[in-house]
């Protein structure tokens, strides 16, 4: 018994210095989305802060700054944000939101740094109350209200209400025209005059422009063509006041003179006309120094380029327009100039389209585009593939930094990046961390993720290398059918549309020592490829890899192989391809392992595996994985189901036939089956362990003849030991989709025998799972139970050597379990069934070193792993012991679940959106996230306005609670009291269920006084007579008015009781029948006389209620039901349950 309570305490004792472990190792945290917000529907921009805000359709909000100052926040509610306002030099914005809300957010500081936080709402309710138009004055004061039903209502910034300052539709209209009094539409534009703050343009949706004085409350000027003029959208001042300019749906702008409302004083310019042309829905006059800049977006002739999305810049004789990939958001300009300066002077040229963000030298020759330091569009072509390469030596990373910027020096100006604001408090980074991502165009673009802004640092070509579709043939014919009008400049990156989609890149893998990057396609293209400081001319080597070659029947069914070019191809420094691995069949390469310091290939595709030696440009070794009796697959997909009907029916016959034999035992087994979950050949369950076997899941084998069941699933090569008495060698480890795990003894001739020397690859061992679950990860270990190292890495010092004076282990990570096995034998450690424990599957595993937050020193190896619901699992390495579990991202999410990476330091990358790549730590040590100041100038803030004085509260008389103006926040400002519903009332026959809580059923109903005058009744009934005056008594037979009412007396009140019916005939013509409180079973409730009755009831207003049930405007609150005991034998009739007395207010409709 000591001996046990001594255990007992012992491991209580570990478990929280475990626990207290842990919180040093893990943690989950969603620190930074990397990439371009999806689906952007409003920009702002803060010229004093150099801040940019961009919002998105599920009202997600994000404001940038100089590289790595970020803020974001999303409002409470899922809707599209329609417009954004800075308050500049204040750190405030305010939105508009797609469901007539406006809302104030404040960047405040918090824990050390700045957040973005919403602060104040307000909503305008109505249908002709819609917001239509916002415009925010340089006053900051307050904010226009453009509606659909004309009216401009004034919000004040500070208090975040409306003034009672409105601007009607009626007033502005007095010296309008007849035509347009009638109706002239929404307000579709409002813009302030530059010299004059009190003075506005307003348009309407039917070509009327007025100029209202918001002082004097009066329409100086009416603005109308003298023909028809087409629907309004958008309106722009010159910097002089004295003319502004109009925008229109046929593709058309006006120039006017603010003097003279006669006529406008240019005919109205149709820039791409004169076939009709999309409407403009956007324009701005800008002055400078020397000739005015006009930029407006839209105008398109509709027939020839209406699919177009374009932004037109004019100056001069200069003329451009700017062809975007996708729909144009808004634009903006930026100028360093202040409101009291002579011109606009702008300099930059700001498009946000719906896949990226684009930013044009305005002051530069040919007005070039800038270079994103964040805000990349990471889908510009889509990602196929991901990789990250961790602490890259700075050898290597400059020569990548420096390939970049000759690469995009042609394109992109030099100037600074415009927008600037705030301050980064982070340190930095002492890692050089490296994203590669492979896109369908067969492009590879290379990120720095060392900090919060994703920046581009290098982007590859590989279709240079082939012949698609005759591209020179197309590139032609395109360019000889481009016209000279509209001069059209395509600018951007994002690029749906890929020249043929076998160029996409499905696996990378650098050698951040060598310099090797080997890139593997969608028709078996392996590009082996080196880093080059200078241009070079390649000529390209090509191999050819047959991996059915023993499959005599075999029939490939899909895409054809790219054909390499022939001639010489130019490459510009960075990256070049020094040889090209074909593989035939042509299927997508689904596994790729790259040993550097034995320069071998190891590919996998949905048919087999082969080695191959890239310094003899040999091939050692192919594998075909394909089962004999099915050589039909096409390995064009992983999900593809091509079975026969036969196939089919006759697979569903042997399944129900294994369940009915496992369901019903024969008589002569012993004992019933206790293993639920199929095992491996390898790990027969310990003797005494099917006691212990906690219930699971029952998990089927999975058919040995599925159509990618041969598809290799993963390639390690490791140096370790493979036969009892030798020494460690090279080995290749190759997991399939059957569950099937090949090992190949690879042995490598001497070093100066090299290049003359083959290498030999023998099939060691060959294992099979039971279960059949397709093997998603595998990793050595080495007798410290450390995955083992890249030998470069050993080789530079990155990384300790190997621990080789011990067993070593193999862990294998298939869909369903988790095993660990010793070697060489190769004999069950551990193992973990998840699926049957769990009920989940593995989808994307990755071996992580966790390192204490407080302790640099302690270091444990784990096993980090998403699952097919979206969530994070660490088991620990070699025990498979469950250390954390977090929940990141839904199920339905199958593009973040399958594109998931981890990193050797605890961090994992996910794809949040096709244009979003999130990033997590579910490490307590790493994580790479935003921390930066705003720091606002002293004063720059108005002081908040006073706080409103609280209302006075009501206290009840019966004690039922408090209730303030604020409880009503539906009642207008002017309360006007309605009239109360009387409700007197006794526990029913049958009491109506309700939501609300029953009170306890040893609770008894409160009993009024039994010594009452009758002065008192009086008294009550004079002061309900009093506030009931001018109403009417509804009863359920007939409705009376005011003036028959008369005086109630308490005779009456007891005939109209008497003559009361039953509840449930009553209870269909009144409303608060259904709403009556309900009384406790059992208890029976009798009244002395009505004038305890209308004693015990009180009457409330819209502010007030009381214990006895009197409600105002029919809203009924949660009642208690009031039992009246009654020693007086003289009203005997008044016994029977006393049902109501509604007096409400007539209905005005009658």
């Amino acid at each position: 018994m000591l001996k046990f309570a001594k255990g007992r305490f012992k491991r209580g004792a570990t478990d929280a210095a475990r626990e207290k472990l842990k919180q040093e190792l893990f943690t989950f945290k969603k620190t930074v989305e990397h990439g371009f917000p999806h689906r952007p529907s409003a920009v702002a921009f803060d010229p004093v802060l150099k801040l940019l805000a961009i919002g998105t359709r599920s009202g997600l909000i994000k404001i940038y700054g100089q590289p790595g100052v970020e803020f974001s926040a999303r409002h409470s509610v899922e809707s599209q944000i329609i417009r954004l306002f800075f308050l500049p030099n204040e750190g405030r914005l305010i939105s508009l939101l797609d469901d007539n809300s406006l809302h104030l957010w404040e960047v405040n500081i918090k824990d050390g740094k700045s957040v973005l936080e919403e602060v104040k709402d307000f909503s305008l309710e109505g249908r002709l109350k819609k917001i239509s138009v916002c415009c925010l004055p340089s006053t900051q004061e307050h904010l226009f209200l453009g509606t659909e039903g004309g009216n401009i209502y004034l919000l004040d910034v500070k208090t975040f209400q409306l003034l009672d300052h409105i601007i009607y539709q009626d007033v502005v209209m007095q010296n309008v025209p007849d035509d347009y009094k009638a109706n002239p539409g929404a307000v579709e534009a409002i813009a302030e005059h530059p010299t004059d703050s009190n003075k506005l343009l307003i348009g309407y949706n039917r070509g009327l422009i007025v100029l209202w004085d918001n002082k004097s409350c009066n329409a100086e000027q009416t603005y109308v063509a003298p023909q028809v003029p087409p629907q309004l959208e958008s309106l722009a001042w010159h910097r002089s006041g004295d003319q502004f300019m109009s925008a229109h749906a046929d593709g058309s702008y006006c120039i006017w003179n603010s003097a003279d409302a006669s006529k406008p004083a240019q005919n109205a310019t149709i820039p791409y006309g004169p076939f009709p042309c999309k409407a403009i829905s956007k324009i701005q006059w800008l002055t400078t120094k020397s000739e005015a800049f006009i930029a407006f977006s839209g105008g398109m002739p509709r027939a020839s380029y209406g699919d177009r999305h374009c932004v037109t810049v004019m100056q001069g004789k200069t003329h451009v327009v700017f062809d975007f990939t996708s729909r144009v958001v808004d634009f903006f300009t930026i100028g360093d100039t202040d409101r009291e300066c002579e011109f606009d002077d702008p300099h930059t040229l700001v498009v946000l389209a719906e896949e990226e963000l684009v930013l044009m030298d305005l002051q530069s020759e040919g007005w070039p585009t800038f270079r994103m330091p964040y805000l990349s569009s990471l889908h510009s072509s889509a990602i196929t593939c991901s990789a990250v390469q961790t602490n890259v030596p700075d050898q290597l990373w400059d020569k990548i930094v420096a390939a970049g910027d000759a690469q995009m020096a042609a394109n992109h100006t030099s100037r600074e990046w415009p927008i600037d604001g705030g301050n980064v408090l982070s340190e930095t980074p002492a890692s050089k961390d490296l994203l590669l991502t492979g896109h369908e165009d067969g492009s590879v673009r290379f990120w720095d993720v060392s900090t919060p802004a994703l920046r581009l640092l290098y982007k590859l070509e590989t279709k240079a290398y082939f012949s698609t579709h005759d591209d020179s043939e197309v590139v032609a014919a395109a360019d000889a059918g481009e016209e000279d009008w509209p001069p059209f400049r395509k600018v951007g990156t994002f690029d749906p549309y890929s020249d043929d989609p076998r160029l996409g890149v499905q696996k990378i893998v650098l050698c951040p020592w060598s310099g090797t990057l080997v890139l593997a396609g969608t028709a078996g293209q392996v590009a082996l490829m080196d880093m080059s400081t200078e241009e070079a001319e390649v000529d390209l080597e090509v191999t050819t890899v047959n991996i059915v070659n023993d499959r005599d029947g075999f029939v490939w069914k899909g895409h054809d192989s790219l054909t390499p070019r022939s001639t010489t191809v130019k490459v510009p420094a960075g990256f070049q391809a020094k040889h090209l691995v074909q593989c035939t069949p042509p299927a997508s390469v689904t596994a790729l392992a790259n040993h550097t310091e034995n320069q071998l290939l190891a590919i996998g595709t949905s048919h087999g595996f082969s080695i191959f030696d890239y310094l003899q440009k040999k091939v050692i070794l192919t594998k075909c994985t394909l089962n004999p009796n099915d050589l039909s697959a096409t390995g064009e997909s992983s999900m593809s189901r091509r079975k026969s009907l036969k196939k089919s029916l006759r697979e569903s016959i042997r399944r129900l036939r294994k369940r009915g034999s496992r369901s019903t035992p024969s008589k002569k087994e012993a004992k019933p089956r206790v293993e639920a979950v199929p095992t491996t050949d390898l790990d027969a369950p310990e003797k005494g362990e099917e006691a212990a076997a906690p219930v699971q899941r029952l998990v089927e084998a999975r058919q040995p003849d599925g159509d990618m069941a041969s598809m290799v699933r993963c390639l390690v090569f490791a140096e370790t030991f493979l036969r009892e008495g030798a020494t460690a060698g090279l080995s290749l480890w190759a997991g399939t989709n059957s569950g099937c795990i090949f090992v190949y003894s690879v042995t490598m001739p001497e070093t100066d025998k090299r290049e003359e020397d083959e290498v030999v690859a023998e099939l060691g061992k060959e294992v099979q799972l039971k279960h059949r679950a397709p093997v998603v990860a595998l990793s050595v270990m080495d007798a410290s139970s450390v995955p083992l190292p890249d030998p470069m890495d050993v080789k530079n010092e990155r990384a300790e050597a190997p621990n080789m004076n011990g067993a070593h282990t193999v862990v294998i990570a298939s869909e369903e379990q988790f095993k660990v096995f010793t070697l060489p034998r190769l004999k069950e450690k551990t193992k973990y069934k998840l699926t049957a424990k769990e009920g989940v599957r593995v989808r994307k595993v990755g071996f992580t070193a966790y390192r204490s937050r407080s302790d640099e020193k302690v270091v444990e190896q784990h096993l980090s792993l998403i699952t097919n619901v979206g969530d994070f699992l660490v088991f620990s390495v070699p025990q498979l012991r469950r250390q954390v579990q977090h929940s990141c991202m839904r199920k339905e999410d199958i593009n973040g679940i399958t594109s998931t990476i981890f990193t050797r330091d605890g961090e994992a990358f996910f794809l949040l959106s096709p244009s979003e790549l999130q990033r997590c730590t579910l490490s307590a040590r790493v994580a790479v996230e935003p921390l930066c100041m705003l720091e606002l100038p002293e004063g720059a803030r108005p002081a908040p306005p006073p706080p409103p004085e609280e209302p006075e509260v009501t206290t009840e008389a019966e004690g039922e609670g408090e209730k303030t103006e604020e409880d009503n926040p539906a009642s207008s400002p002017e309360i006007v009291p309605s009239v109360p519903a009387i409700v007197v009332e006794t526990s029913p026959p049958n009491p109506v269920e309700e939501d609300t809580e029953e009170p306890a059923a040893t609770e008894e109903p409160a009993a009024p006084e039994k010594e009452e005058s009758e002065h008192e009744a009086e008294g009550v009934l004079a002061d309900i007579q009093k506030t009931l005056e001018n109403t009417s008594i509804l009863d359920s037979t007939a409705d009376e008015s005011k003036e028959e009412v008369g005086d109630i007396t308490l005779d009456e009140i007891k005939d109209y009781i008497a003559s009361k019916e039953s509840p449930a005939e009553d209870s269909a013509d009144k409303p608060a029948a259904e709403e009556a409180p309900n009384a406790e079973a059992g208890t029976e409730e009798q009244v002395n006389s009505t004038q305890d009755a209308v004693t015990e009831n009180a009457v409330t207003t819209d502010t007030e209620q009381t214990e006895g049930g009197i409600v105002a405007n029919d809203e009924m609150p949660t009642p208690k039901t009031t039992g009246i005991k009654e020693d007086d034998q003289e009203d005997q009739q008044a016994s029977e349950p006393l049902q109501e007395l509604r007096i409400t207010e007539g209905d005005e409709d009658k």
